[in-house]
């Protein structure tokens, strides 16, 4: 296992930043609740009107619904980047894979935002000139790939919720019950979204509600956790932090393991 050193000069995260990160990265993770939930319902009129494109409906909050997208998006990235800082200290690798991951899940559902502000804006400009049949093949071809979008991009949380899951599981920062959660939701979402590709099963389906049920407890229970409790202080990595800063000098030339965990100075 490489050793990463830590030098005198690097600054060390005393107890109170580690708080006002697990604060921070607790309300992103709520704030991706509050803002996707209300999306999909302002989106509705989209997704459930196939004359939409027409001029039927309010388009004020469909733009709202996926202004909200946008947030969600944004707020996933941010918990990713709140988080870095403290999980690197466990395993660096996993660490950047899951702030990969967040990307890769906020890039997939701007893909769905744009379909769905280039419906409004195609209704708007062509409703009252265009061809009716062309504007409602239009409108199905972007809801096709924002279904898709969608379906692939919710489905990255999978992946979320191994690394992450592996590395709060791993680290204790939070009770392991909670991760337990995000790490048995990893492989039945994954199925599901297999399934999907597929044509196995549909959203809504009963496989559906099972695989997502202990993905959406896990992020939920995390940010709960996060923002009122915050991290264990008998975590290890919460423990090193507290030794740190009462001795902030003597970790200078300590080699520590990806495990965030001291090992012995090598020789010189």
């Amino acid at each position: 296992m490489a050793l990463n050193e830590r030098t005198s000069g690097t600054k060390r995260p005393s107890m109170s930043t580690m708080r006002k990160t697990a604060l921070v990265a607790g309300v992103l993770y709520l704030a991706t609740f509050l803002s996707s939930i209300p999306a999909v319902f302002l989106q509705g009129p989209v997704f459930d009107n196939a004359n939409f494109i027409l001029g039927g409906g309010n388009d004020a909050l469909v733009r709202f619904g996926a202004l909200l997208d946008i947030v969600n998006g944004l707020t996933a990235i941010g918990t990713a980047v709140a988080l870095y800082s403290v999980v690197k200290r466990q395993h660096e690798g996993l660490a950047i894979g899951f702030v990969a991951s967040r990307l890769f899940e906020a890039a997939t559902l701007f893909i769905g935002i744009v379909c769905v502000f280039a419906i409004v804006t195609l209704r708007q400009t062509g409703a009252a000139g265009g061809d009716a049949a062309t504007l409602v093949t239009v409108q199905r071809s972007f809801l096709a790939i924002r279904d898709w979008s969608f379906v692939l991009g919710t489905g990255v949380p999978a992946l979320n919720a191994f690394l992450l899951g592996t590395l709060m599981y791993r680290s204790r920062l939070v009770p392991r019950a909670i991760p337990v959660l995000g790490l048995i939701g990893a492989p039945l979402f994954t199925s599901w979204i297999v399934g999907y590709i597929f044509g196995i099963t549909d959203g809504g389906s009963a496989w559906h509600a099972i695989a997502v049920a202990p993905i959406f407890f896990w992020e939920l229970s995390l940010g709960l956790w996060m923002t009122f409790k915050g991290f264990r202080k008998e975590a290890p990595l919460m423990v090193e932090a507290a030794a740190e800063a009462a001795s902030p000098d003597s970790s200078a030339g300590v080699n520590r393991s990806s495990i965030g965990i001291p090992s012995k100075a090598s020789a010189a």
